[in-house]
């Protein structure tokens, strides 16, 4: 049944990481701030930096799903779990400097899920057991 939740889980991030960074690779950082006020956070960045945390962000989805579902080094994905949980600890400390606390929840939630996620595929459901 864990099995069943974290794969869930897995996809539900994936999902929503995997838009958020394809948007950020493509889109001008103008046109992504535009997106929403919540995404305001890119005025502290440069274009760069956007695309670079947009990069990781796909990255860190690719490494989530694939390695598992390939059968090929498994172990990426509570890895790339705990990779984009420190994406989130870099995105709360942001909305912690610019004082927005309702969205520095949202990020801590997420955060959390990638915790439980690399936490469950280490210990609770690890792949191959």
């Amino acid at each position: 049944m864990m099995n069943i939740v974290l794969w869930i889980l897995a996809d539900v991030l994936a999902i929503a990481f995997g838009i958020g960074g394809a948007a950020q690779i493509t889109l001008t950082k103008e046109r992504y701030r535009s997106l929403a006020h919540s995404q305001h956070w890119v005025d502290d960045f440069g274009s760069g930096h956007v695309k670079a945390i947009g990069t990781i962000k796909i990255v860190g989805v690719i490494g989530l799903i694939v390695p598992p579902v390939v059968g090929i080094l498994p172990i990426l994905s509570p890895l790339a779990a705990c990779g984009l949980m420190l994406v989130m600890a870099g995105a709360a400390t942001t909305r912690f400097r610019r004082s927005e606390w309702g969205l520095m929840t949202g990020d801590t939630i997420y955060l959390l899920s990638f915790a439980f996620l690399a936490w469950g595929r280490f210990s609770l459901a690890p792949f191959g057991m």
